[in-house]
Parts: C-alpha cells; structure tokens; sequence
C-alpha cells in the first residue's frame, strides 16, 4: 500500500516538475527577449518589431496547421478571434515601446501588475465577488506600482507604455477566460498568431524602415523565442494548475534585471526591487483569494 501511495505521488510529482521547468525555460527566454527589444529600441519601430515578431510566430506554426487543419475549428466568430489578436498586438507593442523608452527592470515589474488588473475586470465585467483579501491585495500592488514608476517624482513614457501594456494583457486574459470553455488551447493560440501577422502588417508599413542585416537577425531570432515562449507556457499550463505555473513567472524580475546589467549596464534601484516585490506578491496572494472564492475551487496555491 505504501509503495502504491509512493508512487501515486511521484506520477503527480513529475508532470508538475516539468511545468515548472518548462515556465522556467519560459522565463529565461522572456528575459532574453526583453533585452533584443532593447537592443533594437531607438533603430526599429515598436510597430515594425510587433509585425516581425507576429510573422515569425504565424511561419512557426503553419506546418502544425497544414498536418492538422481540424485545429482551425472553433465555436466562436472570427471577429472574436480578430479582436483578441488585435488587443494582443497592442499589448506587444506597448511593451515593446516600454522597454524602448523605459529602464527594463522597471518595465518588468509594473507589467506583474496585470494579475491585479484581470482581479478586477472579473468583479466589474463577470460578476465576480471581490473578498477583503483582494481589496487589499489590489491596494498593495498599487502601492508597489507607485513606487516603481514614480521613484522621482514623475511618470516617464516607458512606464505609461508597461501599464497600457498590463491593461491590454488583462483584459485579453478576460477574453481567453470565455472562450478558453468552447475552444481548445492549441486552437485559441492558432488562431491568435495566424490572425495577429497580417494585421500588424498595416501599422509596420505606416513607419517601414527597411531593418539592417544584424537588425533582420535579431527580429528574426525574437520572433522565435515569443513562438517558443507561448508554446512553452501553454505546454506548462497543460501539465499542472495555474497555481503551480503562475507563480515561475515571476523568476522573469531578477532574469531581466542580470540581462539589463550584464548587457546595458541598467541597475535596479531599490525602489524598483521593493515595489516589484509587493506587486508579485500581491498578485499571487489575490489570485489565490479569486480562487479561493470560486465555487470547488482548490484552495491551495
């Protein structure tokens, strides 16, 4: 009996290792990302590096669309799907501005906001009760957003930028809430990267420079690892609860701040480090009180 209870627990135990391995690699690989997008901030447009980064993403997926059309079909309109790529697209490219204009770190932290946000469009847009738990997870992670981005006094643009960005990343969070219960995963993400290419064509081709050969390898290279960075994420969601894979998500601060040292020699002042240490920890304690208050909910974070 011990040996079968044993055992039990280790075929629970591996896949959870793996989604924790996998949302690690994820991280890594965001925090590399965000470093290109600095590196070609100030030479490449936000608008350009979205479209390139939607193109690589849309061309990674299409041979798995062509061996398996059937992932195609899907229980909702395409405006839907098109709406959700767009708001995605503006998400991109709002950080990709943030991090253009904005210390990396600092961007980083304030987009850890975007839990809190997607805290409160449940209560405001799906009816979901806010505990004083939440209310005062929201006021905390506030607090800490405050002291990322206005450490001297004043709000830059690449701060604006990371918030729009966390705004726009809740509110599409909201929409995969719906309609993750009529289409599969693999089909919402399909979907959202054949449709997000060809829009983000028309504002690109309103700013088009014509990218260097270094700038076209870096473009090509981003596009990659945000295909690898979703494929890995959902294959992590896939394999355990959000409780287990959210919480990895956050490796992705002190990823970014070593990568914005080592590369640009960016510092993260204590503001930044105190604020984005409130604001995680204010998000996973209120998506722990969301969760906590839905009906079979489990409890445990």
């Amino acid at each position: 009996m011990r040996e079968e209870r044993l055992t039990h627990q280790a075929s629970r135990t591996a896949p959870a290792a793996l989604a924790v391995g996998l949302a690690a690699s994820a991280a890594a690989l965001a925090a590399v990302d965000a470093a290109i997008v600095r590196a070609l901030g100030g030479s490449v447009h936000p608008f350009v590096i979205g479209f390139f980064r939607a193109a690589f993403g849309a061309l990674a997926i299409l041979p798995w669309v062509a061996v398996r059309p059937d992932v195609l079909r899907t229980a909702f309109p395409l405006r839907q799907h098109a709406m959700r790529a767009g708001l995605k697209l503006l998400a991109l490219v709002s950080f990709f501005a943030a991090f253009s204009y904005g210390q990396l770190t600092d961007v980083t932290a304030i987009a850890f906001t975007s839990p809190i946000f997607v805290v409160l469009g449940a209560a405001a847009m799906l009816g979901e009760r806010l505990r004083l738990l939440t209310i005062l997870c929201v006021l905390a992670s506030f607090l800490g957003a405050l002291l990322v981005v206005r450490p001297d006094g004043g709000l830059t643009m690449g701060m604006g930028f990371a918030l729009i960005g966390a705004m726009l990343t809740a509110l599409i969070q909201l929409m995969l809430k719906t309609m993750s219960s009529g289409d599969r995963t693999d089909t919402l993400v399909a979907w959202n990267l054949l449709l997000t290419a060809p829009m983000a064509l028309i504002p690109a081709l309103l700013v088009w420079t014509t990218p260097t050969l270094w700038e076209g390898g870096l473009l090509m290279v981003q596009g990659v690892l945000g295909a690898a960075n979703m494929s890995l994420m959902t294959h992590a969601f896939s394999l355990a609860p959000a409780n287990i894979v959210a919480p990895v998500d956050f490796l992705r601060l002190p990823l970014v701040a070593a990568a914005a040292y080592v590369l640009f020699g960016e510092v993260a002042g204590p503001a930044t480090w105190l604020g984005g240490a409130i604001i995680c920890g204010s998000a996973l304690l209120a998506l722990r009180s969301s969760r906590a208050a839905m009906p079979g909910a489990n409890n445990k974070l």
